[in-house]
């Protein structure tokens, strides 16, 4: 039996934190680990005692194994817990930690390196007779012989990384004089992010529901299945909503997936918390998919309707005890449903955002939990994965978890930011989510027209709404009472304000009604909006517009203010005294970085002709690249960046002389 009283976290963010509190719960003592970067993070601050591992970037910090086992034996840790991402399918980690006598919670490396690889789970997945989609997961990967197999699999075909995950290093081929295009693409980028170009092919399922299934098995043979989660509701093969059980899984469609989750496991001799994924088809039909030897990110949800602790098992087995529950004592109540928070923007293409975090509130209630590793005044960098945090109710009936969770959204107070809250409120109250019938398929067919997913400007209200505010907290630092700041013993001319969001001007007037009643009439363009002053504090107004009171949140930045929308935080300058800017505007010729983030690429040389849209720079950040591209024809004066280089957000990149610019002529 493995004797540990001191457990490390090898992560960051909200699931290190999550971990933390049910060691800590359980008696043990803790220990995180930190990049530069998260010196002032929440899981830092909790853990008993704390050990920063390098600098921001992953590959000198959370991803060196190590630093991770210098951490254990600095602080006397002797088992390490890894999350999820990072190292926590790492064969090479695991191993090292069972070299250096610490406890890796979670399975052995032979489990890791098996369910690690596509091609070889499969084949080992046949063996067991866990049902899978006809393909070809064979050794030999000439081309010609993979576009044989594929023209005999018949198209549509899944081209897969044997290596990977995340929808890297795939490809959906409808025709075979697409396949060794697709392939070729496939492999190199496999190749890039797993260190392996080996591929697997697969019959396309097309628009199925993705149903994974929970197990748990302990080191005296015990293995067991904990329901189901639907995932069917993804972007780009990345999950945004799962829930707990699936609208469209029935009893013994749960016996049979459950069953073969657990034949999964006792194949590769699992041990802990696994997940088996499936596809299933229209006719209840389903196909291994692949298994994941960690954490989930969505295990709340399985936590909230069999009322157990996932993260507790995980301990509790890795101390060598046996499993809490047998099958038989495994139950099923009520519903759950989670979204992922993340710091990006729909409206541009889900851009990642960087910032501070001003100000951050949610709603805690019946039903209503949050996974969040986030602070106000901690800074959101480009260096890891956007998710900020993630957004759980529970509910009685699946339709009580979706209101529950439309509410907890609508609660949400981040600013600082911008998020994908207005996305995710709008795919929970879409008709096809909110009766059950989503698949895979369900945003690109059904969502792909959401007002979310395009930029759009500030409403009237909005405008008015900043203005207001603006005017407010002027009145207030002028005065010792913000009564007194606005205060005429007549009503005096309209205060302008010229605002700014983004590239949009607006030009709006507040007037001040009544001083006494405190009522204001604001004026944008045609529309006039008259409201009552209620509370004005610091991070607060409270109003009433048209005899209904109303709160709105919002946050002083710089010369600008934040917004709380339903869309996220929008950001609004006063301009009002600002002197004429024309350099940074569109065609400038000034190519600014998007984000904070590391140039990867440097595709263009001094005095080089580029047109407009060519791509300049790609800046890579949050996993992600981005391409800064020319916004006019013209040559390259200057490149203010190397291949390397860590940029701030808004920082120049590169210089172009427009060829638009007429020449300077001489005077006589």
């Amino acid at each position: 039996m493995a004797e540990f009283t001191k457990v490390l976290v090898a992560n960051r963010g909200e699931i290190a934190l999550r971990v933390l509190k049910t060691a800590k719960a359980m008696g043990y003592e803790t220990v995180a680990v930190y990049s530069e970067a998260d010196a002032d993070a929440p899981h830092v601050a909790f853990a008993d005692e704390a050990v920063c591992i390098g600098p921001a970037q992953v590959n000198q910090s959370y991803l060196v194994i190590e630093k991770i086992i210098e951490a254990c034996k600095k602080t006397g840790a002797q088992a390490v817990h890894p999350g999820y991402g990072f190292l926590s399918e790492n064969t090479d980690f695991c191993a090292a930690c069972q070299a250096a006598d610490i406890t890796f919670i979670g399975p052995d490396p032979k489990a890791i390196e098996l369910m690690g690889n596509k091609r070889l789970a499969k084949i080992e997945m046949i063996k067991a007779g866990v049902p899978c989609i006809p393909g070809y997961e064979g050794a030999d990967q000439d081309e010609k012989t993979l576009l044989s197999h594929a023209n005999e699999i018949g198209y549509p075909i899944m081209v897969k990384a044997a290596a990977g995950g995340g929808g890297r290093g795939m490809r959906l081929v409808h025709a075979e004089k697409d396949f060794l295009e697709q392939l070729k693409t496939a492999k190199s980028e496999a190749l890039n992010a797993f260190g392996s170009d080996e591929i697997i092919l697969e019959k396309a399922v097309i628009s199925p529901r993705h149903i994974e299934i929970q197990v748990f098995a302990d080191r005296h043979g015990n293995c067991i299945y904990l329901g189901e989660r639907d995932c069917s509701v993804q972007r780009r093969h990345q999950k945004v909503v799962e829930e707990a059980p699936s609208p469209f899984v029935n009893p013994e469609l749960r016996q049979k997936m459950g069953e073969a989750a657990v034949n999964a496991a006792l194949a590769c001799e699992y041990v802990g918390a696994g997940t088996v994924e499936f596809l299933t088809d229209d006719a209840g039909n389903f196909y291994f998919l692949e298994m994941n030897t960690r954490l989930q990110v969505e295990h709340p949800v399985t936590e909230l309707v069999t009322d157990v602790d996932l993260v507790a098992w995980q301990l509790t087995i890795a101390a060598g005890g046996l499993l809490p529950k047998t099958q038989e004592e495994v139950t099923i109540e009520g519903h759950a449903m989670e979204v992922r928070l993340y710091a990006e923007d729909p409206a541009l293409g889900f851009m990642p955002q960087t910032g501070e975090v001003l100000r951050w509130q949610y709603a805690q209630g019946d039903g209503l939990r949050m996974d969040a590793g986030i602070k106000e005044g901690q800074t959101i960098t480009p260096f890891y994965d956007p998710m900020l945090a993630k957004v759980i109710a529970y509910g009685d009936n699946r339709d009580q978890a979706r209101r529950r969770l439309m509410a907890s959204l609508k609660k949400i107070e981040l600013l600082g930011v911008r998020t994908n809250r207005g996305f995710l409120f709008n795919i929970l109250q879409h008709e096809v989510f909110a009766t059950g019938g989503a698949t895979t398929a369900f945003i690109e067919s059904s969502f792909n027209n959401d007002k979310s997913l395009t930029p759009h400007p500030l409403t009237s209200w909005q405008q008015a709404l900043a203005a207001w505010l603006f005017y407010l907290n002027a009145a207030q630092k002028n005065s010792d009472a913000l009564e007194r700041g606005f205060w005429r013993n007549s009503n005096p001319a309209p205060t302008w304000f010229d605002l700014v969001c983004v590239t949009d001007k607006h030009k709006v007037a507040v007037n001040v009604v009544n001083s006494q009643e405190k009522t204001f009439l604001l004026q944008v363009d045609e529309d006039e909006i008259t409201v009552t002053l209620q509370a004005f504090s610091e991070n607060t107004l409270r109003y009433s517009e048209q005899g209904v009171a109303k709160t709105v949140s919002f946050a002083f930045y710089k010369n600008g203010v934040y917004l709380n929308t339903h869309e996220g935080c929008v950001f609004i300058e006063d301009m009002t005294h600002a002197p004429a800017i024309s350099a940074d505007s569109a065609g400038s010729g000034l190519i600014k970085a998007s984000m904070d983030g590391g140039i990867i690429d440097v595709l263009v040389e001094d005095g080089q002709s580029v047109k407009k849209g060519q791509t300049l720079v790609v800046l890579e950040a949050m996993k992600m690249e981005h391409s800064m591209k020319a916004d006019s024809d013209g040559v390259i004066k200057s490149i203010l960046v190397s291949k390397g280089d860590q940029v701030k957000g808004r920082q120049l990149l590169v210089e172009i002389e427009s060829e638009n610019v007429a020449p300077e002529v001489e005077s006589a």
